[in-house]
Formats: C-alpha cells, structure tokens, sequence
C-alpha cells in the first residue's frame, strides 16, 4: 500500500509496521500514547518521553547523527523523521534501509494531520481519532480563555552564545501568536542570531521567554539580558510546551493558561 508523508513523499509498506525507529522525541511520545510501546525498537538519546523507554530500547544515535550500523541491526519497518530536527543527509540514510516517514510541522493543522497519518500507517484510526478530538477541545477552550486577553509583545530565547530566538515560520511562533504573544522577531526567518544590546530597539518585549530547551537557561543569562532593558519581566519557560508536538500538545493549553496568570 502506497503512503504519502508531510514532504508529499510517496513510500510503500506491504504491511502495518510492527518494528519502528523513531528519531524524533516528541514522536517518540506520540508512538507510546497511541499504543505502540512494544513496536518501537530504536530511538534518539533525546526522547525522554515516558523516560522509560531510553532504558528498554536501542539508542540509535541523537536528532543530527545517528549510528547507521544499529539501525541496520534493528531491521526496522519504517522510520520516522522530521524535517526541521533531522538532516537531509540522514533521512536519505534511513530511505536506504527501510521505509521512512518524514514530518513537517508548523502549525497545530499540521500536527494534528501527523497524527492522523500515523493512525493510517499503524492501523490505529481509532486512537488517532481519539487524540485529535481531545486535542481540538483542549485548543477550542483555550480560545475561548485568551480572547479577552491583551497581546503582549514577547522575544523567545533558545540559546546563548550565540544569543538565538524563534522567528517566523516555525511551529513556536505559531502558538505564541495563539497565546496572543507578538514576536518581535517575526520578521527574521526561523531560529536567527540576535544582539541583545538591541533589544529594546528591536521592539523593546513586554515579556522575555527563556526556553527550557535546547539551551539550559539559568538565572545568570536572565540578568545578562535584565541589563539591556528595564521594561520587560522574564520568564523561564517550559520549551517542550512550546515546540513539540503530537501528544505533548494535550498538556501545553492547562501550561499556558497558567503561564498567562502569571504574567
């Protein structure tokens, strides 16, 4: 049976895959609360969710390199990617072992459409359907708590040396637009280099996001950047909340109503 991915790729499998590698974390998650614990045979050092399985698979390597002979040695029936966590170069690896199924998510449309086709490719239609109408709920109910609120212009920080943030076209910006947060980096495409000197120039944030991951925020980069403005109140955020998807996205609307009442 043909499959098509979110890259519109075209891959055949002659039967629901029972042995899967995923190198994506936040996939990796959706894999288990769709049910499929016993079908996943290799993941990345970075899945961390449920912490359990980095004890009882094969780690096959991080998101950017991979131990190619592991993964052969699985003899995996699919493997699944993401466009913006893996390489080109990687994925083009993985399509020479084993069918591979790759992501591409910038919006919650997206998200909820990986979901669905992994309920297709694992013959779960019904579990899928489950997870996107709890997910729907959980996005209509907290429409319905932020649309009185007043937008906030927020900047939000994933790494230090060099000093980065999330700009456009990235699934991070998405829901801080939903949270009614105004990048003041959405002109900059991506994940750009920023000076942080400029800072109040570049729009001067109501809010300072520092995200949790990939970069470990400490106190000490909070007064580096309290020491180029005065106006904005910091927060150290919760990163997965922000930018990963499938299942974990049914925990991110309760953390952002509780985000928003603390500010």
């Amino acid at each position: 049976m043909m499959f098509k991915d979110q890259m519109n790729r075209v891959f055949e499998l002659n039967k629901t895959p029972k042995r899967i590698i995923s190198l994506v974390p936040s996939q990796t998650e959706l894999l288990f609360d769709l049910g499929l614990e016993e079908s996943i045979v290799g993941l990345t050092k970075f899945c961390v969710h449920p912490i359990h399985l980095r004890k009882e698979k094969t780690i096959v390597g991080g998101t950017k390199t991979i131990k190619v002979d592991k993964i052969k040695s699985l003899n995996p029936d699919i493997i699944l990617c993401n466009k913006e966590e893996n390489t080109k170069e990687i994925v083009e690896i993985c399509e020479q072992i084993a069918p591979t199924h790759v992501s591409d998510i910038f919006t919650l449309d997206d998200a909820k459409e990986l979901i669905t086709q992994y309920g297709t490719i694992f013959s779960l239609k019904k579990q899928a359907l489950e997870i996107t109408t709890e997910l729907d709920n959980k996005i209509d109910n907290f429409k319905q708590f932020i649309k009185n609120k007043k937008e906030l212009k927020v900047a939000y920080f994933i790494w230090r040396d060099p000093w980065m943030v999330a700009g456009k076209n990235t699934f991070i910006n998405h829901l801080l637009e939903l949270n009614k947060f105004k990048n003041v980096y959405n002109s900059i495409d991506r994940y750009p280099e920023v000076n942080i000197a400029n800072i109040v120039s570049n729009g001067n944030p109501d809010l300072i996001l520092l995200s949790s991951e990939p970069y470990p925020f400490k106190d000490k980069h909070s007064s580096e950047l309290r020491a180029h403005t005065n106006l904005s109140k910091i927060f150290f955020v919760d990163g997965e909340m922000f930018s990963w998807y499938g299942t974990r996205l049914l925990k991110a609307f309760d953390y952002f109503i509780d985000l928003h009442n603390r500010t």
